[in-house]
């Protein structure tokens, strides 16, 4: 059990370790996205809009407790230089009684929240719901611990199987006529197989707490992590309580299904929170090596992320109604434009690497409340325009703020506006002057011919441009050089040496 408890701090290799870590902690993002929308295509298939709308209510409300009930301290475990097995003993306690307590909460809630948008159904499926509480805070602190000793590839393959496993409970349930409780059941089986999985790979027991300085210091980092949590959980959920509301269930399916398909694609890049935040906080005494550490990362990052939401914005139209059936077709054009928001989203979403390397948890929860005001105020700018206006008004407020989020971030180790722009504006050029021809294209010369010819036609239309004025234009090759020295990293060992040596005399590397 020492690997757990081993001091935070940076050993030899340490960089090729984050970037290995980071690209199979992306690469089972992947998998899990793809496992999500191919769920997601038999499900809207056997599920009608009102029974993703009638879901939605509650988790827009509900789906907060999971958030707040490990206090943040998955975190603070992360960047913590020293801890003892007592004092995770201690954190594990505290998240299973807050656990019990926000079930509690959640199940009691059902009344009103039926009574609050006047649907009945909504108060068993609260009740049920909370099933997820209890068996989330069962996992939080062995799932940090594996994260602290860098052991991603164990994290993977957890977070692969139950993410399959609760799918496939969702499929069965949904294939059986079982509707809306498909969806109700899909997070209650996958945070159990969840807890499962990191109980079985990491075996420490938890035994007496011990509440020691450390503890109220993680507790102390938590609870402003956590405060983020909660004012970002509530600038992203109050559009569905809103939309809700206002336009019923039906609408609010259609929404909610262009978000899932969103946040699916934006959780490709969340996995990289939990390597930066672990391999930052070990370089926070070398502040030149973390600068350089996090250009890097965030420059591979916005290089393969920023196309693929543009690929998304040009193409889902016909996508969503391929994959889903035409039912959905409102789906895809809420989805067109909100892709486009994806391209700085996925940069304002590294700002919490850098908090946390900084450990500067109260700065994080002042930017979150700003932020949070900022949203509100762009769905109230945007309800009277129905879905679409809200979405619009979040694409303008992204861009606006991408910037100076990850600029007040970094403020503390030497990080500003310059930086960020210098790092991903010649991708973020890149990948919106290639949607802007992928638009163009799409509405002339491809406007008449078979959507599944227009999708493939576009897709590679984009990819080309974006590689023209990227890597062509701007001389971006960081990105591809260090993609191919990660998978030389996972080739067999009989052919690593060779193919590396060859990599190293090719050109440009001199």
């Amino acid at each position: 059990m020492s690997i757990f408890f081993e001091d935070n701090r940076a050993r030899q290799g340490h960089g090729r370790k984050s970037l290995r870590s980071g690209a199979i902690s992306v690469g089972a993002r992947g998998l899990t996205a793809l496992v999500q929308v191919g769920s997601v295509m038999f499900l809207a298939r056997l599920l009608s809009p009102e029974d993703y709308g009638l879901v939605s209510m509650v988790t827009a409300i509900a789906g907060l407790a999971p958030l707040l009930i490990d206090l943040g301290t998955r975190d603070a475990v992360g960047q913590k230089h020293c801890i003892t097995e007592g004092e995770i003993s201690a954190l594990f306690w505290i998240t299973v009684a807050m656990g019990c307590g926000f079930a509690l909460l959640v199940g009691a809630s059902g009344p009103a929240i039926a009574w609050l948008y006047g649907e009945p159904r909504l108060k068993t499926i609260a009740l049920l719901y909370s099933l997820t509480i209890v068996a989330s805070a069962l996992s939080y602190q062995h799932h940090a611990l594996l994260r602290r000793a860098m052991m991603f590839s164990k994290l993977v393959t957890i977070e692969v199987g139950a993410t399959v496993l609760g799918a496939g409970t969702a499929i069965i349930l949904a294939f059986h006529g079982g509707g809306y409780w498909a969806l109700v059941a899909r997070p209650i089986a996958t945070s159990a197989f969840t807890a499962i999985g990191v109980w079985s790979f990491c075996r420490w027991v938890p035994g007496k707490p011990t509440i020691t300085k450390g503890v109220k210091e993680m507790l102390n980092f938590g609870i402003h992590t956590i405060g983020f949590s909660w004012t970002d959980f509530a600038g992203k959920n109050c559009d569905r309580v809103a939309i809700g509301l206002v336009q019923g269930p039906k609408s609010l399916g259609y929404f909610q299904n262009s978000l899932l398909v969103y946040d699916n694609l934006l959780d490709l890049s969340w996995p990289l929170q939990g390597v930066a935040l672990v391999s930052l906080s070990k370089l926070r005494d070398n502040l030149d090596e973390l600068r350089r550490s996090w250009g890097n990362a965030l420059s591979i990052l916005a290089f393969y992320a920023m196309p693929m939401f543009g690929i998304v914005a040009v193409t889902s139209q016909d996508l969503i109604p391929l994959l889903l059936g035409e039912k959905w077709s409102i789906a895809g054009a809420l989805l067109s434009v909100l892709a486009l928001r994806g391209i700085p989203h996925v940069v304002e979403r590294t700002a919490g690497w850098l908090h946390a390397a900084a450990g500067r948890g109260d700065r994080l929860l002042r930017w979150g409340i700003a932020v949070t005001i900022v949203q509100i105020v762009a769905l109230l700018s945007g309800l009277p325009f129905g879905s679409m206006g809200v979405i619009v008004a979040y694409v303008l407020v992204t861009y606006a703020f991408f910037a100076p989020a990850v600029a007040y971030a970094g403020r503390p180790l030497g990080i500003g506006a310059t930086h960020v722009f210098r790092v991903v504006g010649r991708q973020m050029v890149g990948a919106l002057s290639s949607a802007a021809v992928g638009f163009l294209l799409r509405h002339t010369l491809l406007a008449d011919i078979p959507r599944t010819t227009r999708v493939a036609s576009l897709t590679l239309a984009y990819i080309g441009m974006y590689f023209v004025l990227v890597v062509g234009l701007f001389n971006v090759r960081t990105p591809l050089r260090f993609t191919a020295s990660l998978l030389l990293d996972f080739l067999p060992s009989r052919f690593g040496p060779t193919a590396k040596l060859g990599y190293l005399r090719g050109p440009g590397n001199g």
